[in-house]
């Protein structure tokens, strides 16, 4: 499999957007060596794929085979070539992002008839879904919370730092390793941020997670990183309530809610104000009011600085006062505690 710098170039309009790369028949670094892979039992699936525990030279491997249908009808066609053009942009950008925090691309292939094999790392510890099931509901204490929050922030803001919107960040794609270390997976429907927003999208992500300009979007509104921000506060909630976003809620009605009454999940009165104000911020209905996750790691850091001192959450402090040109999220933050101090908690506009 070659992944052809010509191809790195060419714009890409079709639902899943972005910059996508031809897939060769041809040795490069990433081509899969058949010979020295051995498939193991299956341990998850999806409608068209499935997962598999393996070995590929003599190291632990996860092994997800994708099998689009047969073209034979307009409607498998599309889904075919959906499928095809989610494997090459997985493959792209696994191949270009490089962090302790996203999962690692050990190889990749693509055979005929079309069946497509990407080869990542093997992460032990299961998914953030399958811990928080395990723990029955019950909220992430603060000391556990903390350091996944962080491991999340610090791969999102490197992926945003190379131009690159994930659009489905979830706990079922937030894996942890043999030592509980979190990265980033499944990128199949992520996109670069130039050509995202400009899509006509038939895959856009999962909904009880998705940012509201997202579920609203059409070829004549953008939208950017920021959606990842938005889902990335739902994450945060989730881990402190112990309790699936909306989980009352068809995914339908979650989208016709969210983008159309600005519904955002209740906030326990009694959970941390400094962490409650963070989740408000992370999903305000204005994308432009959303932090940064570069900002959001400054405020994490200061959170677990915290704790380890004295074991409680305290006011962050502001390390944005050399930037006089914004306004600070801190100080927003710092706002919102003082309006949750004196009873009100609105959902920022």
């Amino acid at each position: 499999m070659k992944i052809s710098s010509k191809a790195k170039n060419k714009k890409d309009s079709t639902p899943t957007g972005g910059r996508i790369a031809a897939v060769e028949s041809t040795n490069d670094e990433w081509e899969l060596d058949h010979s020295k892979l051995s498939l193991g039992l299956r341990f998850a699936c999806g409608a068209h794929s499935r997962v598999h525990h393996g070995m590929y030279k003599d190291n632990p491997v996860a092994v997800k085979i994708t099998r689009p249908p047969s073209t034979d009808g307009e409607e498998n066609g599309a889904m075919a070539a959906r499928l095809e053009k989610q494997f090459n942009r997985e493959v792209t950008l696994l191949s270009q992002l490089h962090h302790q925090n996203i999962i690692k691309l050990v190889a990749a292939t693509c055979k005929k008839p079309p069946e497509f094999c990407i080869v990542t790392e093997y992460l032990s510890g299961g998914s953030l879904r399958a811990f928080l099931h395990k723990i029955e509901k019950k909220p992430l204490p603060l000391r556990k919370l903390i350091p996944i929050a962080l491991n999340i922030a610090r791969g999102m803001e490197y992926v945003h730092s190379q131009g690159v919107v994930h659009r489905d960040l979830k706990p079922e794609n937030l894996l942890f390793d043999h030592d509980f270390h979190l990265k980033i997976a499944d990128f199949g429907i992520s996109c670069r941020e130039a050509n995202c927003g400009t899509l006509s999208d038939e895959d856009p992500g999962t909904y009880r997670w998705m940012a509201p300009e997202m579920i609203k979007h059409n070829k004549h509104k953008h939208y950017g990183r920021k959606v990842d921000v938005y889902s990335f506060g739902l994450i945060l909630w989730e881990m402190l309530s112990g309790t699936i976003p909306f989980e009352d809620m068809t995914p339908i009605q979650v989208a016709f809610a969210v983008a159309n009454k600005n519904l955002r999940p209740v906030v326990p009165a009694d959970h941390p104000p400094p962490l409650r104000a963070l989740v408000e911020q992370c999903w305000s209905l204005n994308p432009d009011k959303r932090p940064d996750f570069w900002q959001i790691v400054k405020i994490l850091e200061q959170f677990e600085s915290s704790l380890a001192s004295d074991g409680m959450l305290n006011h962050v402090q502001n390390p944005l006062r050399h930037d006089h040109k914004k306004k600070s999220l801190l100080c927003r933050i710092q706002n919102k505690l003082a309006s949750i101090s004196h009873g009100s908690t609105p959902i920022s506009a």
